[in-house]
C-alpha cells in the first residue's frame, strides 16, 4: 500500500535486503529462537512473495466475479450463491484438524503440496465438465453440482493446509519487518488481481466459443498458475514442525537451526536431539489453548469482529444494485476503487504497523470500518452521489480494510506461541469461519423477511455490533505491540 512504487520490482529487493542479517531469527516470539542465514531468508520471501503473485492468478479464475458470471450463464439458482458465499467461510471449521495433521508431518513444504497441490489440480476436473457441457455431455444443472463440489473439496483441501502455511511463513518473516513484509506482498497480490480480473473478464465476455467455454480457459490457465504458485514454495526454507516444537519444547538446548541443505528440505538442528515418538497430545494443545488468555481475547474479538462485518458486507453491492437500481457498470467501477486504495494503502499500514504495533491501528480503523454501514444509508442516486460520495466511500472503505486485514494476520502471529502453532492458527480461522457464516446467514434471514427496511435494520445493527466487538481490544492493553 505507499503508492506509486509498488508497480516496480525495486522496492520489493530493498524490503527483502533490509529484512536479512546474520542474527535475523526465525521465531516472532521467543528469545532463544533457531537462526538462519541471511541468504535463505531473501530467497524465502522473494520464493514467497512470488508465490503470492501466482496463487493470486489462481484465485481470479476459481472465485469472485468469474466464478459467479459462469454461474449465472448456468442459471444457478440464489441458493447456489449463497452456497458459493458460505463454503469457504465453513470450511475453516476444519483447520484445527489440518493443523493437529500438519503438526504430525516432517515438512511444511511436502504438507502443502499435498493439501493445496491436489486441491488445486481438482479443478481440471471442471474444466474438463465445461469442454463437455460444450460438447453436449453435461447439462446445466449438472454442471452447477460438479461446479460445488469441486469448490466445497478444493476449499476443504485448502482449509486443512491453512494453517499450516502461516505457521511455516511465520517462522521465515523477521518480526521487526513483519508489517512491511506482508503489506508488501499483499499489494502485490492485489495488484496482480487488480490488472488481471479485467483482463479475464473481457476474454470470457468476448471468447468466440462463448462465456462458459472462455470461463474454462481462464479456468485452465489460473490452474497453471496455481500449480506454478507452489513450485515457488520449493524455494523456502522448509520447515520440519516436529523439529519446530522439540526446539521449543527444549528451550534450554542452544542449538541453532543451519541451512545446510537445499532450499526445500526440511531444517534440522546441528546436534541431534531426541525427539517424542508421539506428538503432543491434542487434549494437552487444547488445554495450553485455553490457558492463553491473550490468544483467548483475539478470539473474543476476532470472532465478534467477523459476525458483525458478514452481519452486512455480503449485501452493499445489493444495495447499490437493488435498492439504489444502479447499473452494474458502476457497482464495478466503485469496486475497482476499493481495490485499488486497498492495495496502496497495504504498504503504509505495513510500515506503520512496524512502528506503532497492531492493536492500536486494529482499534482505530476498527472505528472508522464500524461507522460505515451508517453512512451508506446515506446514499443515494442522485449525480453529486455517483461522481463524489459512492467513489469517495468506496475509496474510504478499501483503504481503511488494507490496515485491518493486515494487522489481524500480524497480531495473531504474535501471540500464537510457536510450539503448535498452527493449531492456534486453526483455532482462530476456525473460530471466524463460523462466526462469519452464521452473520452472513442472519443478516440474509433479517434483509428478506423484515421488509423494505430490512437492509437498513440489517446496517444499522452491523455498526453497533463492530463497534461491540473492539472493546476486548480496548480493554485488553497488553495484547501484542
Amino acid at each position: 500500500m505507499d503508492s506509486s512504487q509498488i508497480e516496480t520490482g525495486a522496492p520489493l529487493s530493498i524490503e527483502i535486503a533490509q529484512i536479512a542479517s546474520p542474527s535475523t531469527t526465525l521465531s516472532p516470539t521467543s528469545t532463544l529462537s533457531p537462526r538462519i542465514s541471511k541468504d535463505a531468508i531473501r530467497s524465502s520471501l522473494r520464493a514467497s512473495t512470488a508465490d503470492g503473485v501466482f496463487a493470486a492468478v489462481f484465485s481470479i479464475g476459481t472465485g469472485g466475479i468469474l466464478l459467479g458470471n459462469f454461474l449465472v450463464g448456468l442459471d444457478a439458482s440464489p441458493v447456489v450463491f449463497g452456497m458459493v458465499s458460505s463454503i469457504p467461510m465453513l470450511v475453516n471449521l476444519f483447520q484445527p484438524m489440518g493443523a493437529y495433521l500438519s503438526e504430525r508431518s516432517t515438512s511444511r513444504f511436502q504438507y502443502s503440496l499435498s493439501t493445496h497441490g491436489i486441491g488445486r489440480l481438482l479443478w481440471l476436473i471442471l474444466v474438463i465438465g465445461i469442454f463437455s457441457f460444450s460438447w453436449g455431455g453435461l447439462n446445466s444443472n449438472q454442471l452447477v453440482i460438479l461446479s460445488l463440489l469441486i469448490l466445497v473439496c478444493s476449499n476443504f483441501l485448502g482449509g486443512l493446509g491453512a494453517a499450516s502455511w502461516l505457521s511455516w511463513i511465520a517462522m521465515l518473516v523477521p518480526r521487526q519487518l513483519r508489517g512491511r513484509y506482508f503489506g508488501l506482498r499483499n499489494s502485490l497480490a492485489n495488484l496482480t488481481e487488480l490488472v488481471g480480473l479485467p483482463i479475464a473478464g473481457l476474454a470470457v465476455s468476448h471468447w468466440y466459443g462463448g462465456p462458459i467455454q472462455g470461463y474454462g480457459v481462464i479456468l485452465l490457465l489460473g490452474i497453471i498458475f496455481g500449480i506454478v504458485s507452489l513450485g515457488c514454495q520449493y524455494f523456502q526454507v522448509d520447515i520440519n514442525p516436529q523439529l519446530q516444537n522439540t526446539y521449543h519444547a527444549n528451550s534450554s538446548q542452544t542449538n541453532e537451526i543451519q541451512l545446510d541443505s537445499a532450499p526445500n528440505e526440511p531444517v534440522e538442528i546441528s546436534e541431534p536431539i531426541s525427539l517424542p515418538q508421539m506428538p503432543t497430545p491434542q487434549n494437552q494443545i487444547d488445554s495450553s489453548i485455553w490457558k492463553n488468555s491473550n490468544f483467548l481475547v483475539f478470539l473474543l474479538y476476532f470472532g465478534s469482529w467477523t459476525f458483525a462485518v458478514n452481519l452486512s458486507a455480503p449485501f452493499f453491492n445489493l444495495y447499490l444494485l437493488d435498492t439504489l437500481n444502479l447499473d452494474v457498470s458502476w457497482v464495478t467501477f466503485y469496486n475497482s476503487l476499493r481495490a485499488g486504495a486497498h492495495m496502496l494503502m497495504l504498504i503504509v499500514w505495513g510500515r506503520l504497523a512496524d512502528k506503532i504495533g497492531n492493536r492500536p491501528i486494529l482499534i482505530s480503523n476498527g472505528i472508522l470500518i464500524a461507522v460505515i454501514p451508517w453512512l451508506w444509508l446515506k446514499m443515494g442516486s442522485s449525480p453529486l452521489d455517483l461522481w463524489l460520495w459512492l467513489p469517495l466511500l468506496h475509496i474510504f472503505i478499501g483503504a481503511n480494510w488494507g490496515g485491518v486485514d493486515l494487522c489481524n494476520n500480524n497480531l495473531q502471529i504474535e501471540i500464537a506461541p510457536v510450539k503448535n502453532q498452527s493449531i492456534y492458527f486453526a483455532t482462530a480461522a476456525a473460530i471466524a469461519g463460523a462466526s462469519g457464516a452464521l452473520g452472513a446467514t442472519i443478516g440474509g434471514f433479517i434483509a428478506q423477511f423484515a421488509g423494505s427496511f430490512g437492509i437498513a435494520e440489517v446496517f444499522i445493527v452491523s455498526g453497533v455490533l463492530r463497534l461491540a466487538s473492539l472493546v476486548p481490544l480496548i480493554v485488553k492493553k497488553d495484547l501484542g505491540s
